[in-house]
């Protein structure tokens, strides 16, 4: 990649100009045409660096999530990978270090349709699905600058439900599959969803100043872009413990995501988890070396489970497919 390609990276994993014509004001910021921008989307999309121009929608808001896990026998690793990989709302999958060892996050349209997805999961595989459900976001945003010195991210602000109307799904779930890397896509946004242009920016940028969507900009696969050392670090903190430490963890420069997940007694009794991107293990060790000083953290017990291999990436299913 350029300077040009790293800008547009780094400028618009948030904020993407919500215009009739958001890649010429893209281009505009940085002094290329549009037909430029959209050429070099196409291609950081078509060789993997990035997965989509569109959005990430918080969990459980139009749809159902859950982060799951497996044990799996290192000899099963591929097959088990790939069985779970063609569940349609698998969207993300990693190997990671552990003994519950194959992590993917389900996603469903409803709460009813994710167990669904995971019991098929459970059957194809003949492995029990460890799922734990979101239950507090301390950050969820993972638009982190890609050159130059960590930064903290901001603290998660609760999502506002009440702006949702009918309709909303269906443009989240197109969201989530990515624009199309064309001059007015949100014209052609609008005309598969039966909705005026104009009605459609003004819903996208209600629902992102809700929180319901938690970025709208370029979606960034950062182990093709060299942050290769993706670490889930997991808390045990006592229940009363966990606002605190979390606010505090979401502030370290370098930790990339930081939530509260639902424990499952005698099996995952881990509630806090936090997520350090970094180039190399000595860096997210460094990361992790300020979060263990916090005195939020002192003396907690935590886990740190590098992921190894990536199997899955792609957006959310939120709604149903239309007839």
């Amino acid at each position: 990649m350029d300077d040009l390609d790293l800008r547009l990276l780094n400028d618009f994993q948030r904020d993407l100009p919500l215009v009739s014509r958001p890649f010429a004001a893209m281009g505009a910021r940085l002094g290329a045409p549009e037909a430029e921008v959209i050429a070099r989307l196409r291609r950081l999309r078509d060789a993997g660096r990035i997965a989509r121009v569109g959005a990430t929608c918080r969990p459980n808001t139009a749809g159902a999530s859950t982060l799951a896990a497996l044990r799996v026998p290192a000899p099963r690793i591929d097959e088990v990978a790939a069985l779970v990989g063609d569940e349609p709302g698998v969207n993300h999958s990693y190997l990671r270090e552990g003994d519950w060892n194959l992590w993917f996050v389900a996603t469903a349209p409803d709460a009813a349709q994710l167990a669904d997805s995971l019991a098929r999961i459970e059957g194809a595989t003949g492995l029990s699905v460890l799922s734990l459900p979101l239950i507090r976001a301390f950050n969820i945003d993972l638009g982190f600058p890609l050159d130059g010195p960590r930064r903290s991210m901001a603290l998660d602000r609760p999502a506002d439900l009440s702006v949702m109307v009918p309709g909303d799904a269906a443009l989240m779930q197109a969201l989530s599959s990515g624009l199309r890397l064309e001059p007015r896509p949100f014209a052609t946004l609008a005309r598969d969803l039966n909705l005026p242009e104009a009605g459609v920016i003004a819903r996208i940028a209600a629902l992102a100043d809700a929180r319901i969507l938690t970025r709208v900009g370029v979606i960034v696969k950062h182990r093709a872009l060299g942050w290769r050392e993706n670490a889930m670090v997991v808390w045990r903190l006592p229940t009363d413990a966990i606002a605190g430490a979390g606010a505090a963890l979401a502030a370290i420069p370098g930790v990339t995501l930081c939530y509260q997940r639902r424990t499952v007694p005698g099996v995952w009794d881990w509630p806090l988890f936090c997520m350090i991107h970094a180039r190399t293990r000595p860096e997210a060790m460094a990361v992790l070396d300020q979060a263990r000083a916090l005195p939020e953290l002192a003396g907690a017990d935590h886990r740190v489970l590098f992921s190894t291999r990536c199997f899955r990436q792609r957006g959310a299913l939120i709604a149903e497919a239309a007839a």
